[in-house]
């Protein structure tokens, strides 16, 4: 009666769930424990003795059926319950893939025409299936026959996959010396394994950790209870490492973790993440170990209401407490105060979740940030939290009550310099003593084990040639800066009309041939520009040309805030705005392109880093990718995908801007283990401040006074102002009276006084800059060094009350580019390359002597010299057959001349004048006429209607034909004459 009462238990509510739970039974007042596991506080001598009395047996050879003779190599048991089984197989004989076959195709839970085999078949079997050789184990918890997906469980070798050579015998004898051993099996049933539900609250499955969660949890542990709070700890896991699961058993051990003296090492865990799914799973997975509700605490509402959600949170007892990324800071100052006012200790994990970020978290990003990633902020791009971390760790060296954790597949130096722990704790970091990861999963292990895909074995790189020219029209005779210069009119060629519909014809040709027919018709592709601007232009042409073509594909676009755009609208575009996202409705982006009815992403700095779509099998990149932001943004591609027969095994990346080996040098800092070439010199500092003080620009009462009043708390906001106005008065005076000395000399000709004012301008701006610098360097160096040195924390208060009151800047002189035609335009292949991986990384750099320098006066440059270094910077093989001006010029000028053109175009809808017979024979004659001259490009046309058609396109967009022909018939501001 009892072992059929457990039996059926275990077949309705799982094996996991009757050794956690029991099972009850009528006349009993409790139900009947079957294990007992070690409690967090293992203090009761009763539950203690228990956990020791648990059974655990290991059985050879055991015949499991009775419809066969078939048995199986091992059988463990936890009191008289099968909880894992494991096929051995021997190298010298058979693989690994032998051993997992086997159980494919030979250990069915669920025979045809035959009862379930009870310790096969799910959920009432064993909790999970081992296939052994000599060097590797796989595992599975659901055996399915055939379909069963058996995952890699090993330790890892040199980076790679598979498992190192052990001196005392089996590469693989961790698992019954380590991962089988008493005590760990005991755990990982008792508080790793965690079983997943449906939409019915049934057992759809079962998750077991793999072997770098495993080692790196309980490495964490160890470490926190020999060292106490107040430690840093860098994770560097790839994508695909499950991640996820690896912040919630952290969390849930970290708060649960008691020190040898039964207290509590944490009051709470904070845990500061965007992905959706973590507040559910810490949720799901903490009622699963205790049966407890309300352990977690989510902060999510807006600013308002944080102060007291939070306080409540962590007065309320909250063993964890989950955040986002913008609601962070908030969380975190709160967590400091208390750890500095009541001695409270906390645990903060930060995920490599992004975002956007505004207002007070912005300002704090950019003593953090480099200029390109501060400029990208503005343009509406995300941060990762970890830059979040950095930027607001008030805390400086030596404190401390709270423990930091860092989960990172790419960390940037200063992540590894804040966060890595030095090989020897005693000693100093230095060029000998490196800081490094604490864990490593390698992102080349992830992809020999098969958890993520190798998306550099398709890459296919473009080159870009073009010729500017004035088309006859004066260009000023003005110098400029020419680096200004050269950003101005390679942003005016990025957004030229031709420019991105050749482009926009290459990403849906090539999608639609090669991308959408992957994964059953459902695969997915990302667009990535480089701003917000070009994600309006590029939206409005590819939808265009789709429509053009009668193709059946559905686009979004995402960024940021508001886009003006007058070329394109009247009104501010956004990615709610109906023309360039009709079908959103309200829906969440990431939502909807999940949908069947959309194909192709573009994003501008939105989505290129922390976006998972397993479906996206194609990217086609047409802005500057360095580093880390290459590494992050391409990844985009690597997530694995399988539903039933189909499966992700094929990635596509079409490059426009980058080339190949800046994208493979940047790969492969993170394909196994991210280092550091050197450790930032903390006496950087101490020379910045020498630098500033020989300025002359303030003295120490001047710093003094700002500091007293700064920290003082009835201090008020006009002492403040009364301290600092002087020395910003100062300033400003002094560079408003250099511009005018620069303006009178320039007037003059006087160009030696005009270079003296222009040199105080100069080192105006030098001193500023450099505060800048100061406050950068100082604000992270100070979270690693203890300077105990309060002149240079005075400083650092000073100079940020004084650079928001310095409006100086240099002035800048737009560039006129209505001049400007493109003449030459050539798009070209240059072949795929598969870009191999295995080859020695460059370290990382740390943080050199900044503001050591001098202010360079900008070199300048006539535009019209510049334009010609431009167009031999980019002319490659561009020849007379990709000139606009075959187009633009000779047909079109051609065509103007028709007196019959002019009428159908002042009367009749562009659409109408498209259709028009006359347009098409107007075009062929044009053609023929210009064969002497054009002779290439024009037998082309006149040997392909497509080719004509083609030109036909361009004539009637970029070219404009159409608005030419109504302008020279009378027809202004869209009317009729």
């Amino acid at each position: 009666m009892l072992l059929d009462r457990i039996r059926k238990q275990m077949d309705d509510r799982g094996t996991l769930e009757v050794l956690r739970r029991g099972v009850e039974m009528i006349g009993l007042r409790k139900p009947i424990a079957l294990a007992q596991f070690k409690p967090a506080l293992a203090m009761n001598p009763d539950i203690l003795a228990l956990y020791h009395a648990n059974r655990l047996r290991v059985v050879r050879q055991v015949r499991y059926s009775q419809a066969n003779e078939n048995s199986i190599d091992l059988v463990l048991f936890l009191n008289g319950l099968p909880v894992a089984t494991a096929e051995l197989k021997t190298d010298f004989t058979q693989g690994i893939q032998d051993a997992v076959d086997q159980y494919r195709f030979d250990r069915h839970p669920t025979p045809k025409g035959q009862r379930p085999e009870p310790l096969l078949a799910f959920p009432g079997g064993a909790l999970v299936h081992f296939a052994v050789s000599d060097s590797e184990v796989m595992m599975t918890t659901r055996l399915n026959g055939p379909a069963t997906r058996f995952l890699p469980f090993n330790k890892g070798d040199d980076g790679g996959k598979g498992n190192p050579v052990n001196p005392n015998g089996h590469r693989t004898a961790y698992l019954w010396d380590e991962v089988w051993q008493r005590d760990s099996l005991l755990e990982i049933l008792g508080r790793y394994m965690v079983a997943t539900r449906d939409s019915k609250s049934q057992v759809s499955g079962l998750i077991f950790p793999r072997y770098h969660q495993l080692d790196s949890t309980r490495k964490l542990q160890a470490a926190v209870l020999k060292e106490g709070a107040g430690g840093k700890y860098l994770i560097q896991h790839s994508a695909g490492s499950g991640k996820t699961n690896s912040i919630a058993w952290s969390a849930h051990f970290l708060a649960d973790l008691h020190d040898a003296q039964h207290q509590k090492v944490f009051d709470t865990v904070l845990v500061v993440s965007d992905r959706t799914v973590i507040d559910t799973q810490l949720q799901e997975a903490i009622f699963s170990f205790e049966r407890t509700t309300g352990v977690v605490a989510t902060i999510n509402t807006e600013a308002g209401a944080k102060s007291g959600q939070l306080a409540e949170a962590l007065a309320g007892g909250k063993k964890i407490v989950v955040c986002t990324i913008q609601t962070f800071p908030y969380a975190l100052a709160a967590v400091q105060e208390l750890a500095a006012s009541k001695g409270k200790r906390f645990a903060v994990i930060a995920d490599e979740a992004h975002s956007s970020q505004t207002g007070e978290a912005a300002s704090k990003l950019k003593l953090v940030l480099s200029a390109e990633e501060v400029a990208d902020v503005a343009d509406g791009g995300e941060v990762s939290a970890e830059d979040l971390l950095a930027a607001n760790m008030s805390a400086r060296a030596g404190v401390n009550g709270i423990t930091y954790l860092a989960f990172t597949a790419t960390p940037k130096a200063k992540t590894l310099e804040l966060f890595g722990r030095r090989p020897d704790p005693s000693q100093p970091a230095s060029s000998t003593n490196l800081p490094e990861a604490f864990h490593v999963y390698s992102m080349r292990q992830a992809i020999e084990e098969g958890f993520i895909l190798d998306v550099l074995k398709n890459y296919t790189p473009y080159s870009l040639a073009f010729r500017l020219a004035g088309e006859g029209k004066e260009i000023d005779e003005k110098e400029v800066e020419r680096n200004e210069a050269v950003k101005a009119l390679m942003r005016w060629v990025r957004l030229h009309p031709y420019n991105i519909s050749q482009k926009v014809q290459v990403v849906v040709e090539h999608y639609r041939a090669m991308v959408q027919p992957l994964l059953a018709g459902r695969a997915k592709a990302m667009v990535v520009v480089g701003s917000r601007l070009e994600a309006v232009r590029w939206q409005l042409a590819i939808e265009k040309y789709i429509k053009s073509k009668g193709y059946a594909l559905g686009t979004l676009v995402a960024f940021s805030g508001e886009v003006n755009d007058p070329e394109s609208g009247p009104e501010p575009f956004s990615e709610t705005t109906k023309t360039l996202n009709p079908g959103l409705k309200g829906r969440d982006i990431r939502e909807t392109f999940s949908q069947p009815d959309y194909h192709i992403l573009l994003v501008a700095n939105k989505f290129q880093t922390g976006f998972d779509q397993p479906l996206l099998c194609g990217m086609y990149v047409d802005r500057r990718l360095a580093g880390i932001q290459a590494v992050q943004t391409l990844s985009r591609l690597n997530r694995s995908y399988q539903s039933g027969d189909v499966v992700k095994d094929t990635t596509y990346v079409l490059d426009f801007v980058n080339s190949s080996e800046d994208i493979l040098k940047a790969f492969r800092t993170y394909y196994q283990t991210a280092t550091l070439e050197d450790v930032t010199d903390p006496n950087i500092v101490f020379d910045l401040r020498a630098k500033l003080d020989a300025s002359g620009h303030y003295d120490d009462y001047e710093v003094d006074r700002v500091v007293r009043i700064d920290l003082d708390p009835k201090g008020t906001h006009g002492d403040l102002v009364a301290a600092i106005s002087p020395v910003a008065d100062r300033l400003l005076k002094a560079y408003r009276a250099a511009q005018d000395r620069l303006k009178l000399a320039r007037d003059g000709g006087d160009d030696k006084a005009a270079k003296d004012a222009q040199d105080t301008l100069n080192a105006l701006l030098l001193f500023r800059n450099d505060m800048g610098a100061f406050l950068r360097l100082y604000s992270f160096l100070s979270q690693i060094f203890d300077y105990g040195n309060t002149a240079i924390e005075a400083r650092s208060i000073f100079y940020r009350r004084l650079i928001p009151l310095l409006e100086f800047g240099r002035e800048r002189t737009a560039l006129d580019v209505s001049k400007i035609v493109l003449t030459h335009h050539k798009l070209k292949s240059q072949g795929e390359r598969p870009l191999s991986l295995g080859a020695a990384a460059e370290a990382l750099k740390p943080l050199t002597a900044t503001g050591t320098g001098t202010l360079q006066e900008k070199e300048k440059a006539l535009l019209a010299e510049i334009l010609a270094k431009l167009n031999d910077l980019f002319q490659g093989e561009v020849t007379d057959d990709d000139q606009l001006i075959y187009v633009n010029n000779v047909i079109k000028g051609k065509l103007m001349e028709s007196e019959t053109l002019v009428q159908q175009a002042t009367h009749n809808s562009k659409q109408q004048f498209s259709n028009s017979p006359t347009l098409t024979q107007a075009i062929l004659d044009a053609v023929i006429d210009a064969f002497e001259a054009h002779s290439t490009m024009s037998k082309q046309a006149l040997d392909s209607a497509t080719v004509r058609d083609g030109l036909k396109d361009v004539l009637l967009g970029p070219g404009q034909l159409y608005e030419a022909l109504r302008t020279k018939g009378g027809v202004r501001d869209g009317t009729s004459r």
